[in-house]
């Protein structure tokens, strides 16, 4: 930190920059800081002196940013922010809390995780959830946060995961839509936007009783597509790893009695940027375990599947 030193004619010269930028004006910046505008004016004035650049263009009252000043303000937001985080962090920890952060898929949040939240957060009330979530491909490093799902060839190194399992998917729909005495139309396949080909044609025929040719259901969201099969809208690829809370309570049924495994599989991460924290590797054993439970317990109420030989 020596060198930033060496830039900065005052610390206080970020918090006062900061203060200015985002509110586009010297008085406001005054106010929020408790004192006057001339004092802001001079700091700020100072601050350009010493870098050498203008920050601002004073206009009528108004206070923009200029090309430098907007790059320097994008770097201090992002410092203030992390600054902030850390100190919130301490806080917490003081407490008694802990923040952790899932990067998870938007589709496994809303289906899998959101029915049991009040579970996991019973059995860890010392952590502070946090997600963020990804709607299309569990794809991408995990940084930055303490524990990210993502899934890799089984071909590919092993990159210090924790498995969860086999990719494994099952053609479900709603009960409502398997039922229907007299169908007057063929079946709706409900379809992720970027998924290459069309997965219905892996499964000529299904258990409804529709026949004739399918219309289909394409969005970009896989949250969207388990809720358009819920909702008796057609019939949707079902990763058991999203779909399994839905299987259990009879919400959806298989649409067929043939899974499909790939060669890809189900893994939790650690972040890359730095160590895992203890916290974190309980919460990941303990969503393992909870999903292990619950693929066994498939293969319990639909024997024919082979739910747990094709998962593990």
């Amino acid at each position: 930190m020596p060198e930033l030193r060496r830039m900065l004619p005052s610390s206080n010269a970020l918090f006062v920059f900061d203060a200015a930028a985002r509110n586009g004006s010297f008085t406001a910046a005054a106010a929020e800081l408790n004192v006057t505008q001339p004092a802001v004016s001079r700091m700020l004035g100072q601050f350009e002196e010493h870098l050498g650049v203008r920050l601002f263009d004073r206009k009528a009252g108004r206070a923009v940013l200029t090309e430098e000043g907007e790059l320097l303000y994008r770097r201090v937001l992002e410092g203030f922010r992390s600054i902030e985080t850390g100190l919130i962090e301490i806080e917490r920890r003081r407490k008694g809390t802990e923040t952790v952060t899932l990067s998870v898929s938007s589709a496994f949040t809303t289906h899998w995780l959101m029915p049991r939240i009040d579970k996991l957060q019973r059995q860890f009330p010392q952590a502070d959830l946090r997600f963020q979530l990804i709607s299309g491909a569990l794809r991408g490093p995990v940084e930055n946060v303490d524990l990210g799902m993502r899934f890799r060839d089984r071909e590919e190194p092993y990159s210090g995961g924790a498995l969860v399992m086999k990719e494994v998917m099952l053609p479900v729909c709603s009960p409502t839509y398997m039922s229907e005495a007299e169908p007057a139309e063929g079946n709706t396949v409900i379809r992720l936007a970027e998924t290459p080909g069309d997965w219905a044609a892996d499964y000529p025929t299904f258990l409804t009783k529709r026949r004739g040719p399918s219309k289909a259901l394409s969005f970009t969201d896989y949250a969207v597509v388990v809720q358009a099969a819920l909702l008796g809208q057609g019939i949707a690829l079902g990763w058991l790893t999203v779909a399994s809370h839905w299987l259990l309570t009879g919400a959806l049924v298989p649409a067929s009695e043939r899974l499909t495994t790939t060669r890809r599989i189900c893994e939790f991460l650690p972040p890359r940027n730095r160590p895992m924290r203890p916290i974190a590797a309980e919460i990941r054993d303990w969503i393992i375990a909870q999903m292990q439970s619950e693929i066994a317990a498939i293969d319990r109420l639909y024997p024919k599947l082979g739910a747990m030989a094709a998962c593990y």
